[in-house]
């Protein structure tokens, strides 16, 4: 019997598993200076991470009075992120670790991101995680983004699992809001290191409040064993 029965695992992508900011970063800076916006910041971006892609433009059109349909202006950033994911994305080693070592004990794994389902799985075979990660939900597929738990709740029930016993790991905000509002129990890894004071990270089960600088596997892999044995009868 593993130490981890009864609990499946949900990761959020950007962020979390890879380190796709900076390019999202860097499209969506192309795909607004190509609509008459020339100073786009990464401050700017960071004020996005963890809002579905689709959400982030449609915003993105009301700032700044951008007169493209958001089905354009979502068609270019999505072609300027492929771009540089095909050829850049990086998993980050210990959360690759950890993926491995959950997988090789069997775990029910999935993916539950604001990215579209093409860059989900081109992010996915580029970095060898598609092995592993077979269960995917993209923002795309389910009514609302986070902060709605829609993408987690799929997930699970793509997985046959009961929404209490998923654990979520996010990196950001509206994710861990989702996933508290799905009944989830959560890893918080903040990307943006002054958001980890945000009252959404107080609801996670564990905060690391270094971000990947300070993620283990080993240490998360022991916070889920203890919470399987606490959630036993």
């Amino acid at each position: 019997m593993s130490t981890l029965d009864g609990i499946s695992v949900i990761f959020d992508l950007d962020g979390t598993l890879v380190d796709s900011e900076p390019h999202y970063y860097e499209a969506g800076r192309q795909t607004l200076a190509e609509y008459g916006v020339p100073d786009f910041t990464w401050a700017d971006h960071e004020g996005y991470v963890g809002i579905s892609t689709q959400e982030t433009v449609a915003d993105w059109k009301r700032r700044y009075g951008l007169r493209a349909p958001v089905e354009e202006l979502l068609a270019v950033k999505n072609r300027h992120y492929l771009d540089r994911a095909r050829t850049g994305a990086r998993a980050y080693p210990e959360m690759r670790k950890f993926v491995e070592l959950l997988a090789g004990e069997g775990v029910p794994l999935a993916v539950a991101s604001g990215s579209s389902r093409e860059a989900i799985e081109v992010i996915l075979a580029r970095t060898g995680l598609d092995a592993y990660l077979r269960t995917l939900v993209s923002a795309d597929e389910v009514a609302r983004g986070k902060p709605a738990p829609d993408v987690f709740l799929e997930a699970a029930r793509r997985l046959g699992a009961d929404p209490a016993d998923c654990v979520v790991l996010e990196d950001a905000a509206p994710g861990v809001a989702a996933a508290h509002a799905a009944g989830m129990r959560c890893v918080a890894i903040p990307y943006v290191a002054e958001q980890a004071d945000a009252p959404e990270f107080a609801t996670a089960g564990l905060l690391v409040r270094g971000g990947q600088t300070e993620f283990t596997a080993r240490a998360a892999h022991e916070w889920l064993a203890r919470s399987a044995r606490a959630a036993r009868p």
